[in-house]
């Protein structure tokens, strides 16, 4: 997530303070375990999503921005940035601009949950693979950004991969492509945002929690919900659902403010590698030949592009 939007997606604060060494290093140390722990969880999350697969996917998705909102409200009242918030409020702009990148999220959470359900756990970390060699190509497209050889070469060696897989499958990895390809869009945006990362979130779940809070309310008025009428289990599950999305975005958020970028770059690999060993060995997805060539290709495109990029560092 951004949070890059987290500022690889977004910037962050900053601060005048001047910091002794060993002070420096403690915060670099505490920023590397936000970051690793945001990613480590961000990788345990298709289990989490495992357990809920039994349930709409609608409702799911509702209880995960409802249950967020609370707790990104007292990151905020806890930072003591309200007022940043309030004016953040009052610009329409700001509000228009969030409501994008928010419908941006809820649209890659819809498909990620989705698929973690179907048995499409594997397409879902090719996705978040190639999402680093989309965003690249989406900047040069876009943004006319040059790409140099290396990066060429990687983003040629992802098409490459895609090609084998939908000869393979008849078809697009569409769900690949389509969490790759929303995720960067919302870094794109998101990017465009003059608040912090606490500001941000809590401004996209309040705006998702409107549609979310309607969409419970309905689902209550008909007794159709699980987390009333479900079981006890189903009750903890969907209240969950706040944290386990809020918690990792918020450290990450922090997590980056003292992370350098190369090591954020890195990072962010942790998750899909998680999410492909978990689909592998404990979901028991096939994995045939023809994906073995795709994600070699991949992992080696990453590996050049990610070369390519801490050289240039």
């Amino acid at each position: 997530m951004v949070l890059f939007v987290l500022r690889v997606h977004m910037g962050g604060m900053t601060t005048d303070v001047i910091q002794k060494p060993h002070e420096a290093d403690a915060v670099a140390r505490r920023g590397f375990v936000l970051g690793f722990s945001a990613y480590f969880l961000w990788g345990l999350l298709p289990l989490y999503m495992k357990w809920v697969a039994h349930l709409p996917l609608m409702e799911v998705v509702a209880h995960r921005v409802v249950w967020s909102l609370p707790i990104a409200g007292l990151v905020l009242v806890w930072l003591g940035r309200t007022a940043d918030f309030k004016a953040a409020l009052r610009s329409p702009r700001m509000l228009g601009m969030t409501a994008l990148t928010a419908s941006i999220i809820s649209f890659n959470w819809s498909i990620y949950i989705w698929a973690i359900a179907t048995d499409r756990a594997i397409e879902t970390a090719l996705g978040y693979y190639i999402n680093p060699l989309v965003t690249v190509m989406i900047g040069a497209l876009l943004l006319g950004e040059r790409l140099n050889r290396v990066q060429a070469t990687a983003v040629g060696l992802a098409a490459v991969a895609v090609a084998i897989l939908t000869y393979e499958n008849g078809a697009l990895p569409w769900v690949s492509l389509a969490l790759a390809f929303s995720f960067a869009a919302y870094g794109y945006f998101r990017k465009t945002l003059p608040v912090g990362p606490s500001q941000g979130f809590l401004l996209e779940v309040m705006i998702l929690s409107v549609p979310a809070g309607a969409y419970i309310a309905w689902l209550l008025a008909t007794g159709e919900d699980h987390i009333v009428h479900g079981s006890w289990l189903d009750t903890v599950l969907l209240v969950g659902c706040g944290p386990i999305t809020a918690v990792p975005l918020l450290m990450f958020a922090f997590g980056a403010k003292a992370l350098r970028l190369s090591t954020i770059g890195l990072m962010q690999y942790i998750a899909p590698t998680m999410l492909f060993l978990i689909a592998v060995f404990v979901f028991n997805e096939p994995f045939g030949r023809a994906q073995l060539a795709a994600f070699a290709l991949i992992w080696i495109a990453l590996a050049i592009y990610t070369w390519s990029t801490l050289r240039e560092k």
